[in-house]
């Protein structure tokens, strides 16, 4: 199996205005005269980590990652106002230019995926390849699956029962409507209880064997916090996309090299996201995952995409 590679620090950090109101936490990694190549957090609201750097070797690749409007260690923290779909993608871009890089690959994870298809879909001549993983699709079954009463609550039934009895008192159901005017909402020890109840729900999904490290890490009240509100906010403004807006686009998108990689027994996001846009990029590789869920950092899926990294540095 393919493994990470070793640690390693950034050699630039910087915070990027982008508009009157959010800064950006952007770091690059690796070799300053590599290719360059952009990743792209789950969530919404997560933020990168130190491993996200260790997907590309950093003597091919100069690495940028940043951490989405109001999340990670970008400003102002939780802030949901001009947090969109559309402002983050013009954010990449604008990280693009700020960095005078012509033209990088993308890599997308989750909801990065998302953002991947956007932003390519949105600049298709700045794009070199895709890599991306765990794909969603932002239709509204994806959003239903997973936190409207969908199937990943029949999987995991108990997950969810732990779920719902951080809920106020009189409440026994849950939409993302529900969650989001209470995580909005003026009482905000309600508020942080069901941010934690959310992210902890969701990452004991996140992965095909129970993983309590990843869960403790999300449930830190910093990251839960932004994860629950972000994805609430996306979520309740059906991620700020028209229904099928990614599919209806992908003929922008069909000659960018594009790697797949997805979990066979992803119940966050189906498999039925990666087949169905494998099926409109018929030129892209699907890579499954066979023995994993939805998480990067399982086992196979590190393999593959480690390879598909590797891959996608000899296209260059």
């Amino acid at each position: 199996m393919t493994e990470l590679y070793p640690e390693i620090t950034p050699y630039n950090d910087f915070l990027l205005k982008v508009d009157a109101q959010h800064e950006l936490y952007v770091e690059e990694c690796g070799n300053p005269n590599g290719e360059p190549v952009v990743f792209l957090h789950g969530g919404p609201g997560f933020g990168c980590s130190s491993n996200d750097r260790r997907f590309f070797d950093p003597s091919g690749y100069r690495i940028i990652l940043f951490d989405q409007r109001a999340c990670g260690r970008s400003t102002p923290h939780g802030c949901l106002n001009n947090n969109d779909t559309k402002s983050i993608v013009a954010d990449i871009e604008k990280i693009r230019e700020a960095l005078d890089i012509k033209t990088w690959h993308v890599f997308g994870g989750s909801w990065g995926s998302t953002l991947a298809l956007v932003y390519a879909q949105t600049h298709p001549n700045k794009v070199k390849s895709m890599v991306l993983r765990g794909i969603f699709l932002a239709r509204q079954k994806d959003i239903d699956w997973p936190f409207n009463g969908g199937g990943a609550t029949q999987i995991y039934p108990d997950h969810w029962d732990e779920y719902l009895k951080a809920l106020p008192v009189g409440i026994t159901e849950s939409t993302v409507k529900i969650a989001y005017d209470i995580l909005t909402g003026e009482d905000k020890d309600a508020a942080m209880k069901l941010a934690k109840a959310w992210s902890i729900w969701e990452i004991k999904c996140c992965t095909l064997l129970p993983n309590q490290e990843y869960v403790d890490a999300a449930s830190e009240d910093k990251a839960a916090w932004t994860l629950a509100r972000h994805e609430s906010h996306f979520m309740v403004n059906d991620l700020f996309l028209s229904e099928n807006q990614i599919i209806n686009n992908c003929d922008k998108v069909k000659n960018i090299p594009t790697t797949i990689v997805h979990g066979r027994y992803d119940i966050i996001c189906t498999f039925d996201n990666a087949w169905t846009l494998h099926q409109h990029l018929p030129k892209s590789q699907l890579v499954v995952s066979e023995s994993a869920g939805h998480a990067s950092i399982e086992l196979e899926t590190i393999n593959h995409l480690v390879n598909a990294t590797n891959e996608m540095l000899g296209l260059s």
